[in-house]
């Protein structure tokens, strides 16, 4: 067996769960194309859907000012037009929202108007009411510009003990290596579930920072058995996507995370951000997952 038979046989077939986040809560600005109404959002999950994302990550804005919402009406319109729609495709909903504090520079320990601090049933509601198929828990304590995301401990165990009554798939979204740590504590205790889908961010406010140095740092640190992801910010969208498909981790694009195709040329759609991913995993011999592959790898009914 040459060297290139190695390679195909250990990396290139190795079928990989592509998930699309479709929007995230970060101001739209002059990006027209990202999807601010619940029909916006559930179309361009579809969307993506069709051009091969196995998964679509959502969260919900305010149809009026585009600003994101924690609206269990938005979450419920989104996930039943895309339940409607008979496009197969699994639906993980954000708990990531309701965690930003901002100081107020007169007195420190006063929440400044911006700040959004949510109790863990206030997180999860829609978790709850919606039942997805998956959904996000954050560990992430951390400064993203001028504001500091918080998420105590306790908070962590108690969303994640709703989301296993809920019966719903949580992926464990770390943004550096002390999250890790934190996930393995809560793990060892018994208050989450492990070994657990941990999705690694990179490239985030004050976060872990996009280099393959830094996924095999993090990956390294995972708890034996544990499925795990990883994706880049803005223009290290791409990058990231080639190497941690090489290192043998699932992938992620989308409107959250990035909005172009390419150095000036914005994306049209998230739909076209899916298919630039696939030409890269096809190039270097992979496969995306179908949907009803991904459930198969994530063990889901």
């Amino acid at each position: 067996m040459n060297d290139r038979q190695i390679a195909k046989g250990d990396i290139g077939m190795d079928k990989r769960i592509l998930t699309c986040a479709v929007t995230g809560a970060a101001p739209v600005g002059k990006d027209k194309q990202v999807p601010v109404t619940p029909k916006e959002i559930a179309d361009s999950s579809i969307g993506a859907a069709k051009a091969g994302a196995a998964i679509v990550h959502i969260h919900v804005r305010d149809p009026e000012t585009g600003a994101g919402s924690m609206e269990l009406k938005y979450y419920r319109e989104v996930v039943e037009r895309i339940r409607d729609s008979g496009v197969e495709v699994l639906i993980n909903l954000t708990t990531g929202s309701g965690t930003r504090f901002i100081p107020t520079p007169e007195n420190p320990g006063v929440a400044a108007p911006g700040s959004v601090m949510k109790t863990a049933a206030e997180r999860v509601q829609h978790v709850v009411a919606l039942k997805p198929d998956i959904c996000s828990l954050d560990f992430q304590t951390m400064w993203m510009g001028n504001n500091a995301m918080i998420n105590p401990p306790w908070m962590i165990a108690e969303m994640g003990a709703a989301i296993r009554e809920a019966g719903v798939f949580p992926e464990y979204e770390v943004f550096d290596s002390g999250d890790i740590h934190l996930a393995k504590k809560l793990i060892a205790e018994g208050k989450i579930e492990g070994p657990g889908l941990f999705q690694l961010v990179l490239g985030a406010g004050f976060g872990a920072s996009p280099s393959v140095q830094t996924i095999l740092y993090l990956k390294d640190l995972l708890p034996a058995g544990a499925i795990w992801a990883a994706f880049g910010i803005a223009r290290m969208e791409f990058p990231m996507l080639a190497q941690t498909f090489l290192l043998g981790g699932h992938i992620r694009v989308g409107f959250e995370d990035n909005r172009y195709l390419a150095y000036g040329k914005p994306a049209p759609t998230n739909a076209a951000l899916v298919e630039k991913a696939r030409r890269i995993v096809e190039t270097l011999d992979g496969e995306l997952a179908s949907p009803k592959e991904a459930r198969a790898i994530l063990g889901l009914k």
